[in-house]
C-alpha cells in the first residue's frame, strides 16, 4: 500500500472515528452511491434474506415468524414482500433488508450492503469520498500490526525475565492460568521501547504503530517509546472479534492505574465494550448483560461462570453502548458501588437508558456494599450468591421513583405536585408503550391522582415531526390499530406505505408555503417518488437513513390508520387538503389582523372574502 496513506488516516483519525454506531453507519452510507443502494434494494428480496436466517410462514399477503429480536411464543414478526419491509408487533423493531442484517448479525452498514450485493451478484461501488484501495490497505495493515503487538505482549507474559511481576499480580487477584490464556492477557515490560524495537525499525512500521496508539514519538533525541510499559495487558476486541486496542493495568504504584489505547481509526471507546464479543453465547442463553466497571471484574465473573459481563473503557455508559447490548439481550444490569459516586453513575446510566426502553427491555441496578466490587463479591459469596444479587437488583422504575422522592414530602399536596413535575421529563423520554403506561399508572398512585389527569400533565411531548423527534429511539411507539394522526403525520405515513399516492395532482406548490416542522420531509418524499415512480417503501425509507427524523419516519411507515372506504389515495388527499386548510386559516387570520389594524388594501379584502367562501363551501 502507499505509505503516504498512513499519515492521511492518522491525520484524519478524529474525523473518521464515529461517535456511535449510528454515526458510523451514516457516514459509511454516504460513501456508497445512493443510486446503487436503490438498485440493490430493488434486486434483493427481503423474504429470501430473512427466511435463510429466520424461517418464515406465509400468512395472508405477508410472512410471519417468531421475532428474532425478543423472546416470544406467538409469532408477531411480519415481513412484507410488496413493501420489502419487516415489522415486529411485539418489540416494534422494523426496517429493510439492510436494517435486518445490521440488527440480526450486528453488522455495520457497509458490511450489510456488501452481503446483500454478493447475494444478488452486484459489486459495491464507492464514490470519491469513499476509502480508496490504499486506505483500505492501511486499515488492514493497522489491524495486522495490532495483532502482532498482541502476540508480542502474550509472548512477554510467557518468556520475559520479569514476567513474574505480571503472573504474581494475576495470581494475587485469584485468576487461573486458564482464564488468563482465555482472555489473551499479556505483559508489557517496564522498558522504554521494547515494542518499538520489536515491531518498528522503519518509517512505515513506526507510523503504523503510532497510528494504532502503541508508541509515541520522543519530543527530543529522536526515536519512539512504548505507550504501555510495566503493565498487565488486556487486549480489547471490537464487536466482530478483531483486536483493536489494549488496556494496561500498572504493576506497582504508578499512575494512572489503568491506561487504555487512545482514540484511533480502529478503537473508539465510546462504542466498544470489553467482553462484548466473547459474551455473545452467554447473552443468547441468559438474555442478560452485566455492565461492570473494569477488566478484572469481567474476567473474574467469567471465571465463576458469568460470561455475559462487559465493561466500558473508562467512560460512562453511552447510548451506542446500550444500543449494541440491546441488539443482543433484553435485560441490562448495571453493577455500581453503593456510595454516592456509584449512585450518581447509576443515575446517569438511567438517563441514558430511558429512550431505549422499548417494551420487552429491562434495566436494573445492582448496588454493591462499600469497598466491594463484582470481583470480590463473587469470590466471597460464590456464583450462587452473586446470581441471587443479580436476580434481586433494583429495577429502573423503582430506582427512578425512589430517587425522585428524595427530599420531597409526598404527604403534602404541593409535595406531590413537585414529584409529578420532577418525574415528567423522565417519563416523556420513554418510548410510548406498555412500560411507559405502567410507569404513568405507578406515578399516579404515588401522587394520589388519576391517570387521565396525569396524562394531560405529561402531554407536552410532541407526537408529530418536530425537532424533539431527533432524539427519539428507533422503536419510539408501538403500533395501534385504527389510530388517527394529525394531518402532516398522516400524509407522511400514507406516502411511505404507498408511495404512489403522492402522484395525485394536488396543490403541492402551495403546500410548500406552510410553516410547519416536517413539511420539508413530506415534500422530499413527494419529489423522490416523482423522480422514481416505482420506488418501494424500503428504498424510500433508505433515502432518509441519515435524516434526523429517521426513527419517526420508520414508525410512521408501519402505522395502521383509520382510512376512508376508498383507501390510501383518498386518505392521503384528505390529509393534504387539511394541511392546505391550515394554510388558508393562517392567511385568513393574517388578513383579519391587517384589516383591524387599518393596513389592508382592497385586494386584501377581496382575498379574505374569497377564502371565507372557500371555507364555508368546504363545510
Amino acid at each position: 500500500f502507499a505509505f503516504s496513506q498512513v499519515k492521511l488516516i492518522r491525520a484524519c483519525a478524529e474525523a473518521i472515528a464515529p461517535a456511535s454506531p449510528t454515526d458510523h453507519n451514516s457516514r459509511m452510507a454516504g460513501l456508497i452511491p445512493r443510486d446503487f443502494i436503490d438498485t440493490l434494494l430493488t434486486r434483493v428480496d427481503i423474504v429470501d434474506v430473512i427466511d435463510g436466517r429466520v424461517p418464515l410462514i406465509k400468512k395472508g399477503k405477508d410472512f410471519m415468524a417468531c421475532c428474532p429480536f425478543h423472546d416470544e411464543k406467538t409469532p408477531s414478526f411480519s415481513v412484507s414482500q410488496p413493501k420489502q419491509f419487516f415489522y415486529c408487533f411485539g418489540c416494534q423493531e422494523r426496517g429493510n433488508a439492510i436494517d435486518f442484517l445490521m440488527k440480526h448479525e450486528n453488522r455495520p452498514f457497509p458490511e450489510a450492503v456488501e452481503e446483500l450485493a454478493n447475494l444478488v451478484g452486484l459489486e459495491v461501488p464507492h464514490d470519491g469520498s469513499g476509502p480508496s484501495a490504499e486506505q483500505r490497505a492501511v486499515t488492514d495493515a493497522l489491524v495486522d500490526m495490532v495483532e502482532k503487538a498482541n502476540a508480542f505482549y502474550q509472548d512477554q507474559l510467557k518468556n520475559h525475565p520479569e514476567r513474574n511481576l505480571a503472573t504474581d499480580y494475576l495470581k494475587d487477584r485469584g485468576l487461573t492460568g486458564e482464564i488468563a490464556k482465555s482472555f489473551g492477557l499479556g505483559f508489557a515490560p517496564d522498558a522504554w521501547d521494547n515494542l518499538a524495537r520489536k515491531l518498528g525499525g522503519n518509517a512505515q512500521n513506526n507510523e503504523l504503530l503510532e497510528t494504532a496508539g502503541l508508541i509515541t514519538e520522543r519530543t527530543s533525541g529522536g526515536g519512539y517509546y512504548d505507550r504501555l510499559r510495566g503493565r498487565v495487558i488486556f487486549p480489547i476486541e471490537d464487536h466482530r472479534g478483531r483486536i483493536v486496542g489494549f488496556g494496561g493495568r500498572v504493576l506497582g504504584d504508578g499512575e494512572p492505574k489503568y491506561l487504555n489505547s487512545p482514540e484511533t481509526p480502529l478503537f473508539h471507546k465510546g462504542s466498544e465494550l470489553y467482553g462484548l464479543f466473547r459474551g455473545r453465547k452467554a447473552f443468547d442463553q441468559s438474555g442478560r448483560a452485566i455492565v461492570v466497571e473494569g477488566y478484572m471484574d469481567v474476567i473474574a465473573l467469567a471465571q465463576f461462570g458469568f460470561e455475559g459481563a462487559v465493561a466500558t473503557m473508562g467512560t460512562a455508559t453511552t447510548k451506542p453502548h446500550l444500543e449494541r447490548l440491546f441488539r443482543l439481550v433484553s435485560e441490562v444490569v448495571f453493577c455500581f458501588d453503593g456510595d454516592r459516586a456509584g449512585r450518581k453513575a447509576a443515575w446517569k446510566a438511567l438517563d441514558t437508558s430511558l429512550p431505549l426502553l422499548a417494551d420487552g427491555r429491562q434495566v436494573s441496578f445492582l448496588f454493591l456494599p462499600d469497598g466491594e466490587d463484582p470481583d470480590s463479591i463473587v469470590r466471597e459469596g460464590g456464583a450462587a450468591g452473586f446470581r441471587d444479587r443479580l436476580d434481586n437488583a433494583t429495577s429502573l422504575p423503582d430506582f427512578l421513583f425512589d430517587e425522585l422522592a428524595t427530599d420531597i414530602d409526598l404527604g403534602r399536596l404541593d409535595g406531590r405536585a413537585r414529584y409529578v413535575e420532577a418525574a415528567r421529563p423522565f417519563l416523556n423520554r420513554l418510548p410510548r408503550g406498555v412500560l411507559r403506561d405502567l410507569l404513568v399508572e405507578q406515578l399516579a398512585q404515588l401522587a394520589r391522582t388519576n391517570v387521565e389527569t396525569l396524562n394531560r400533565t405529561l402531554a407536552g411531548e410532541t407526537q408529530s415531526l418536530s425537532p424533539t423527534a431527533e432524539a427519539s429511539p428507533r422503536r419510539a411507539r408501538p403500533r395501534r390499530d385504527g389510530e388517527r394522526l394529525e394531518p402532516l403525520s398522516q400524509a407522511i405515513s400514507l406516502a411511505l406505505q404507498e408511495p404512489a399516492v403522492t402522484l395525485q395532482n394536488l396543490n403541492y406548490e402551495q403546500l410548500a408555503e406552510l410553516d410547519q416542522p416536517g413539511v420539508d420531509v413530506l415534500l422530499e418524499i413527494i419529489n423522490t417518488v416523482a423522480d422514481t415512480p416505482d420506488i418501494r417503501q424500503a428504498a424510500l425509507l433508505e433515502r432518509f437513513r441519515d435524516h434526523r427524523y429517521h426513527a419517526r419516519l420508520e414508525e410512521l411507515a408501519t402505522r395502521n390508520q383509520i382510512l376512508p372506504e376508498d383507501g390510501f389515495e383518498s386518505g392521503y388527499a384528505g390529509a393534504i387538503q387539511k394541511l392546505l386548510e391550515v394554510l388558508r386559516d393562517e392567511e385568513i387570520s393574517g388578513l383579519k389582523q391587517a384589516i383591524s389594524a387599518g393596513d389592508a388594501t382592497d385586494g386584501d379584502r377581496e382575498r379574505l372574502n374569497t377564502l371565507l367562501k372557500q371555507r364555508i363551501n368546504r363545510y
